[in-house]
């Protein structure tokens, strides 16, 4: 199971964050520096409404979704690279991770100590990267050194790896993240090799109060004031009251958007966390009355499901209705292997539907009827939100 680990400054969020995605009170969320040393790992279903429709149209007994795991790792601090904090712990604990979710505080509260006192999202942000570049520079030319003494002796493979690691070097040297270097699909997958933290997929979540939300989306509706315009005033040190959490969000937007070519998620851990003791429809409600449509722990980890790169396709029947987990990209038979290797090893067809069209047509019989259904070969590539009955023989 792929993982995503939560990092970010001390007191940003982050255990209560995990909590939430969790649905438990696992991690310790205590008001001050390293209250998680160990790290905190949980395995999260994927929110998927899609489910329930198809359990309704097959009567299904029961419903399966897919899962991801997310870890909760201890905040770093500016001199991580160098073992300052928990440094040296920290980054091995990132390493083992497939990809990275960025609390960034973008909430204001005295109550509540911030390492440096003050609140700038990207401030806090460049922190994290500067510690993240620094380390991946002196571990990539610990393996530029390697690789030279093989290059002359003559090995190929070895030739490869240190042209793409000078390619790297100099990108890193200049602050910029490894995902972000033009490399191509072959080159990154030999990158892949070099375990750098700033070449796994991040994203960033906005961690606001409870009363940003609210303002937040108020100031988005009225749209007297487009992100565009918070943004430069922000940066001129123009900071409206009124505007104030906005601002915040649309910085790490705006900064997400153009350091990393990825994007940045709101969310008030706080009001998500105390949604845990309830149930589904009782959180719904209680999100609706402060005026939210959906929470922004199930965006979240929607998004962070698919910056892992994974998709899913669906099986339905009355015994089940299922969702499972397969890499973007993947074909027919190897989808057929994520259910059973006799699936994959037997593969003759794989009879196809939309999950929009089967729901348009209200039953399986109907879409059939009208032809919607597609028998697929080996070459199909699954998308996401297929409905699949895979014909084998073994």
């Amino acid at each position: 199971m792929l993982s995503a680990g939560i990092v970010g400054l001390p007191n940003v969020g982050k255990s209560t964050l995990f909590n939430a995605l969790t649905r438990t009170h696992k991690a310790p969320a205590e008001n001050y520096p390293f209250c998680t040393i160990d790290p905190n790992v949980g395995v999260v279903t994927v929110p998927d409404a899609r489910l329930a429709k198809l359990a309704e149209i097959s009567h299904s007994q029961n419903i399966v979704p897919t899962a991801i795991e997310f870890v909760d790792i201890a905040g770093l601090v500016k001199g991580a690279s160098a073992g300052e904090g928990l440094g040296n712990q920290f980054l091995h604990h990132i390493r083992e991770v497939d990809a990275i979710v960025q609390v960034v505080r973008c909430f204001e509260n005295s109550d509540v100590h911030h390492v440096s006192a003050t609140i700038d999202p990207i401030r806090d942000i460049e922190v994290i990267n500067t510690e993240f570049v620094l380390a991946d520079l002196a571990s990539l030319q610990r393996q530029h050194d390697r690789l030279q003494k093989q290059v002359r002796a003559g090995d190929k493979a070895a030739k490869i790896e240190n042209a793409i690691a000078e390619k790297l070097l100099p990108h890193l040297d200049a602050g910029k993240p490894a995902i972000t270097a033009a490399l191509t699909p072959e080159e990154k997958t030999i990158a892949g090799n070099f375990f750098l933290l700033t070449s796994k997929p991040t994203i960033f979540a906005c961690n606001v109060a409870e009363s940003d939300l609210a303002a937040i989306a108020a100031v988005t509706a009225a749209g007297d004031s487009g992100p565009e315009t918070r943004i430069r005033s922000a940066k001129a040190g123009i900071n409206d009251p009124r505007y104030s959490a906005a601002q915040h969000v649309d910085l790490v937007q705006d900064y997400a958007q153009h350091h990393f070519g990825t994007e940045a998620i709101v969310i008030s851990a706080q009001i998500e966390s105390e949604l845990v003791d309830l149930g589904e429809n009782e959180a719904m409600e209680y999100l609706r009355g402060l005026g939210i449509e959906d929470s922004g722990v199930n965006a979240l980890i929607r998004a962070v499901y698919h910056l892992l790169g994974l998709r899913t396709f669906l099986t339905t029947g009355e015994k089940e209705t299922r969702a499972w987990t397969i890499h973007a990209g993947d074909k027919a038979p190897t989808a057929a292997g994520v259910i059973h290797s006799d699936f994959e090893r037997g593969f003759i067809a794989a009879e196809t539907i939309r999950y929009d069209e089967l729901v348009a047509h209200g039953s399986l019989a109907k879409a059939r009827e009208a032809g919607k259904l597609r028998l697929e070969g080996k070459d199909y590539v699954v998308r996401d939100g297929d409905v699949i009955f895979f014909r084998f023989n073994v």
